[in-house]
């Protein structure tokens, strides 16, 4: 991803009004539904009022040293200041992604490529998912669930940010991916323990799908060799602040790259959410959050950080590898975030694209790869503040 200063020069001279400007913000923080028209994009929106009753503005990150599970990347903790977000009740299902995801057969006549459009069309474009690897890919989707609820898996950080980027372009509001900051906040719904329940491992089949529940009864389903997979969203209890998943099902991904020793630099200085985003400068390894249905008990608490990995797309016979699909991870989704206060324009490429020079030049390459125009959705109704 960009870093601010390089997107905003970019941006602010080459990037016109490309899609409406957000609706005023809402003066109430309610729960609402964002929808495309005509499609299965059906994605129940949480308010997080950050500063009213039982949302504190700030909240402590990582994990103390006497957190049993804990692990050394957790820490130190540090005090981190938040703002007001709506952020997916539910994981994206395999239902909704589809809908992007089809866009790549129905919209190879509308291809830009790179050098025959002005930068700023380039910028605006939203590049699609290529198609998965059938032959592979159906029989597993067959035994885990890709119909009726499931959580959308096996795909990269960027196919996930694209996702948000063409929703925000359909529907005229600003979406993205949560920061690690902003996830971790969410996840613990105003608890300071392990999970957002307490300590108590115990209570962890409750709220999360993971290793010790994630068996099916019929050796059929789930992953294959493993009978053991994702369930359709929403099955156990959600958290405080009514979100479901957090704790298991698929983990999900961030914004951030990782590091191990990531946390030193804020050790004992407060930081403002967006001061902790660390924009990822490679494709390996960046943040999936939130256990998942082959985690432990302790890759399940708040805290807990993934570190992907290029042996999630080790099967992946291409030269190079796919930007979009993984062969090894279908344990791992996403959800997505609402600013209460979106960015200005030309800031919000910093959230929706990759500054990985790799990805950015096979985006620019072409071949397979399909970068097109977004028109917002035929007569949308204004967002259901």
């Amino acid at each position: 991803m960009m870093s601010r200063m390089s997107v905003g020069t970019l941006l602010s001279v080459l990037v016109t009004v490309a899609v409406a400007a957000d609706p005023p913000p809402p003066t109430a923080m309610e729960p609402y539904t964002a929808t495309v028209v005509g499609t299965a994009v059906d994605i129940p929106m949480v308010a997080i009022p950050v500063g009213s009753s039982g949302y504190p503005k700030k909240f402590t990150m990582g994990s103390p040293a006497t957190e049993v599970g804990r692990k050394e990347d957790e820490g130190p903790t540090f005090e981190v200041e938040v703002e007001p977000f709506w952020i997916g009740k539910y994981e994206v299902t395999w239902d909704t992604y589809n809908v992007f995801r089809k866009e790549y057969s129905l919209q190879l006549a509308k291809r830009l490529n790179h050098g025959d459009v002005p930068e700023a069309q380039w910028a605006d474009a939203v590049s699609i998912p290529t198609p998965v690897w059938e032959q592979e890919v159906a029989s597993i989707l067959k035994g885990l669930g890709e119909k009726g609820g499931y959580p959308v898996a096996d795909l990269t950080q960027l196919a996930a940010q694209q996702f948000t980027k063409w929703l925000s372009y359909k529907t005229g509001v600003f979406y993205r991916l949560p920061t690690e900051a902003e996830w971790e906040y969410a996840a613990r719904a105003g608890a300071q323990t392990a999970y957002c329940f307490g300590d108590d491992p115990k209570q962890l089949g409750d709220y999360a799908w993971m290793f010790d529940n994630s068996r099916y009864d019929d050796p059929d389903r789930g992953y294959p060799g493993s009978s053991a997979g994702y369930r359709k969203v929403g099955q156990k209890k959600a958290n405080a602040w009514g979100l479901y998943d957090m704790h298991g099902n698929v983990s999900e991904w961030t914004l951030d790259k990782y590091s191990r020793d990531g946390y030193q630099r804020f050790a004992g200085k407060p930081q403002h959410w967006l001061a902790t985003l660390a924009a990822p400068t490679r494709i390996f390894p960046c943040v999936a959050r939130g256990g998942n249905w082959d985690s432990d008990a302790a890759a399940c608490r708040s805290a807990a950080r993934l570190a992907s990995h290029r042996k999630w797309q080790q099967r992946d016979p291409q030269i190079p590898k796919s930007l979009w699909w993984c062969t090894d991870a279908f344990h791992v989704g996403f959800r997505i975030l609402r600013p209460k206060v979106a960015p200005p324009l030309a800031e919000r490429h910093r959230f929706w694209e990759s500054e990985v020079k790799t990805v950015q030049k096979l985006i620019r390459a072409g071949g397979k790869q399909l970068r097109v125009p977004i028109e917002p959705a035929a007569k949308a109704p204004p967002a259901k503040d």
